[in-house]
């Protein structure tokens, strides 16, 4: 085999190409250094196939090889797998922490302890206004005063409560908004299932689509912060995401996706949104108690009122927070005394000694419970957090671009690209000599 008198040519245009896809690259990482889930990406070369050349010399016949340049394989991005799992896995599990967090925190100030406004104090307030009427049993502005207290503890509860059902109902509606019509899940599959086709077709013609590549794996990492995700990688470069236990994206599919579904039990911020809107969730069972609290303080001073003359202070039936109602709304029909027997007990005084009894014991332990709760949840998000930065750092490791060592590849690639413009004008000038100017007399 004859060597082509221009094959040094090709060498060094190879050689320029390469560097030149090395410079573009590197710029390309520059460019994106700080575009959230960019992987860097790297110029994979290797050498041509040598051209086998019969030896020049007599004395051997073997023959040699010759090299022919550099190629470029391909241009490959820089990504753990691994660390994508549990990445996704960590993420899975701060979404279901800071949802919680969230609507605790939330539960937390319905209830506004300590506070001038709070069901303690106001507990407090109304147990002072019956210590007045048993000092002033005559005076209607003391009994005015009580019936103040006493309907503004009842709106206190009744506002608790509703904050409370208002925290179960607000997860609910995040939950509809999540899972809905255009809500995130269907944004997100129909941006997945679109990002598979386009990979699929830049699969089958041999090229590999690292920056769509980079936008699917974004999206999961979303997406995986609102439930547990799972990824299946088909052959032909598409990915088969199940989502929640059910398989949201599927290259199969109609539209590439599935969706809406049922999700029994998806964990993440889901998982958390339908525990906390559950009638077994947190606030529902912090109302629970609190109506316990309420039923227990119109049984207690029913009991002692009606000694009277058998009327209730309260409502009998409001035995619920956001149903406690006064009924001696008439400052001249409140009783301060028993006066159906002789030496018996004085109401007001007793309705007064209630303080610091089973009623406030009760409220106290409800407060005690949802600080505790809350204190634990934020502990567990602050603890995710932790974590999910921990492999976020470990994952910017491996695919982030870090600026300084891409300037070293540019001045690499840069003194690269130079020597091979430096080896095609020497082959020029080279080949300039022997068409142009050998034969020909010298002066």
């Amino acid at each position: 085999m004859s060597l082509s008198t221009f094959s040094g040519l090709q060498v060094a245009l190879r050689g320029l190409m390469a560097q030149q896809m090395a410079l573009d690259t590197t710029g390309h990482n520059i460019a994106n250094a700080n575009t959230l889930g960019y992987s860097r990406q790297t110029v994979d070369m290797t050498t041509m196939p040598a051209l086998t050349l019969p030896s020049i010399s007599g004395n051997n016949g073997n023959g040699v090889q010759l090299g022919m340049g550099v190629d470029v394989t391909q241009i490959q991005r820089v990504r753990d797998s691994f660390l994508d799992i549990q990445y996704r896995s960590e993420n899975m599990q701060y979404g279901d922490s800071s949802a919680r967090a969230d609507a605790l925190g939330q539960a937390e100030l319905a209830f506004d302890e300590p506070s001038e406004t709070g069901v303690n104090q106001l507990l407090s307030n109304f147990y002072d206004a019956w210590s007045a009427v048993q000092h002033a049993p005559n005076d209607p502005s003391a009994r005015t005063t009580l019936i103040r207290a006493a309907g503004t503890l009842a709106s206190a509860f009744a506002s608790v409560s509703d904050q409370l059902t208002r925290t179960a109902t607000d997860a609910q509606e995040q939950y509809d908004a999540i899972t809905g019509p255009s809500g995130d899940v269907e944004s997100m599959a129909k941006q997945l299932a679109q990002l598979n086709t386009a990979i699929s077709h830049a699969t089958a013609v041999g090229q590999a689509p690292n920056d769509l590549l980079d936008q699917r794996d974004e999206l999961l990492d979303r997406l995986s912060g609102l439930a547990q995700v799972s990824v299946t990688q088909n052959r032909d470069g598409t990915d088969t995401v199940d989502f929640g236990g059910v398989t949201l994206v599927d290259p199969r599919a109609a539209n590439g996706y599935t969706w809406p579904q049922t999700l029994t039990n998806p964990g993440g911020q889901l998982g958390a949104l339908q525990a906390l809107a559950s009638p077994t969730g947190p606030a529902m069972t912090y109302k629970g108690r609190l109506d316990g609290v309420v039923a227990e303080l119109v049984r207690n001073v029913n009991d002692i009122y009606s000694r009277a003359d058998g009327r209730n202070f309260f409502d009998p039936a409001g035995t619920t927070a956001d149903a406690l109602a006064v009924i001696a709304t008439d400052a001249n029909l409140v009783t301060g005394t028993d006066t159906t027997s002789a030496g018996s007990d004085d109401i007001a005084t007793a309705i007064a000694a209630l303080r610091g009894g089973q009623v406030d014991r009760n409220y106290a332990s409800l407060v005690a419970e949802v600080g505790s709760d809350v204190k634990d949840s934020d502990n567990q998000q602050r603890i995710q957090l932790s974590l999910l930065d921990s492999i976020e750092q470990r994952r910017l490791s491996v695919q982030g671009v870090a600026t300084d060592e891409e300037m070293t590849n540019l001045i690499q690639f840069q003194r690269g690209y130079q020597a091979s413009a430096r080896v095609m004008t020497t082959l020029d000038s080279m080949l300039d000599t022997l068409i142009n100017r050998t034969g020909t007399t010298g002066l």
